[in-house]
């Protein structure tokens, strides 16, 4: 096992494009970092830089203590896992498993069964071990790349969006298993994937990427609750952020169903500003109905579009209509929102006792101790760490 550093990397292809623009991350010995972003993002370019198949433009990378730029993949001691598994068709389980040992020299066959039967035990592919990969599961083919995996003893686990080719129930399973698979190893690992579930449920530090650049590094909590920008604020969370066009006016915000009054400290910090983006998560909205008379928030009321009943919850769609100078001063700054046009509704987690319906107004109640502020022309979160609202 083995720490890695990554210094101001930077990776470059002929045509000046920057895929990966001056990332710096810290990974602890035994840590489980998550790289996450959308397509395109540099994520795993990053990976494949780690594992030494990429070449690095500028920058050190460092494992173990050892500076790495120039040294072969074999060399690295570090074990990679596919997003397709990257099995031999013609070998069965145990000889897939104990393929990377038997590429060594003197192979001690005793050492190399027990270490196979071992990582076959820990993923419960005992019963699998003389079967061919086409007569598994998309699962079962996982865990033989994962057993591969152990057996080399490698300084640390690189996992490159591993289950992106299965059914969600299935991803849902084989996420416990790495969970559970890292920390009973203890073995530094790096996982790549797009899909925010998974960034938030199995890594204790979790890299947001966007476009070759690091816009967070944080635990899941802090990016959740904490997002330091406007692009990690949408991208993190299921359903996404809700964004509303926001003017300032003195101490108090008019977003486009209620007016906010502001605490004296943001009052002050969104001091200059005319126009902010606010954001607010689907779950801190409720039932006006459901909700003390004391607590911290705004009551209003707005026309319910369409509602999504989930059983143990309801999601309910308000469309709004920005007034026309905040809608073309957005407008302008759509660059600058990632590229994506404000949406014109937004949605609202509701307990499923709930009773509002579709196609009438409802009365409903927004935590506004819970909004975050950004600012369009840069997405700079004012909120961080700051009480937003009076009660």
């Amino acid at each position: 096992m083995a720490s890695i550093e990554l210094k101001n990397i930077v990776k470059k292809y002929g045509d000046g494009f920057a895929a990966v623009n001056d990332v710096s991350i810290d990974i602890a010995d035994g840590e489980f970092v998550i790289l996450v972003g959308p397509s395109g993002c540099g994520k795993s370019t990053l990976l494949r830089m780690i594992v030494g198949l990429e070449d690095i433009t500028t920058g050190e990378m460092v494992i173990g203590g050892e500076r790495v730029n120039d040294k072969a993949p074999r060399d690295r001691n570090l074990a990679m896992v596919f997003q397709n598994y990257a099995l031999y068709p013609h070998l069965s389980v145990y000889e897939n498993i104990a393929f990377p040992m038997r590429l060594g020299k003197n192979v001690d066959e005793e050492d190399l069964d027990r270490r196979v039967r071992e990582a076959s035990t820990t993923l419960d592919l005992d019963e699998h071990l003389e079967r061919k990969p086409a007569n598994l599961s998309g699962g079962q083919r996982q865990r033989v790349a994962m057993g591969r995996a152990i057996v080399r003893d490698a300084q640390a686990f690189l996992f490159d969006e591993p289950l992106s080719n299965l059914d969600a129930k299935l991803r849902g399973q084989m996420r416990t298993e790495i969970s559970r698979l890292q920390k009973k190893l203890g073995i530094t690992t790096v996982y790549v994937t797009h899909d925010q579930t998974e960034a938030m449920t199995l890594g204790d530090r979790v890299a947001v990427l966007k476009r070759g650049n690091l816009e967070q590094l944080a635990t899941p909590r802090e990016l959740y609750e904490q997002p330091v920008n406007l692009f990690v604020a949408g991208f993190i969370g299921s359903p996404p952020m809700n964004f509303m066009p926001a003017n300032v006016n003195g101490d108090s915000l008019e977003l486009p169903f209620v007016t906010v009054p502001l605490s004296p400290e943001l009052a002050e910090k969104v001091k200059g500003n005319d126009i902010l983006i606010a954001g607010v998560r689907p779950e801190h909205f409720e039932d006006s109905s459901l909700v003390d008379d004391d607590a911290k928030g705004v009551r209003f009321t707005a026309p319910v579009d369409v509602i999504e009943w989930m059983g143990n919850e309801q999601y309910a769609y308000l469309p709004f209509e920005a007034p026309r100078e905040v809608a073309d001063k957005l407008k302008e700054l759509e660059a600058d929102l990632d590229g994506e046009s404000m949406r014109t509704q937004i949605v609202v987690s509701l307990d499923a006792a709930s009773r509002v319906t579709s196609g009438e107004d409802a009365e409903l109640f927004m935590q506004t101790d819970r909004m975050h502020l950004f600012v369009p022309e840069t997405g700079d979160n004012l909120t961080r760490e700051v009480e937003t609202v009076q009660a």
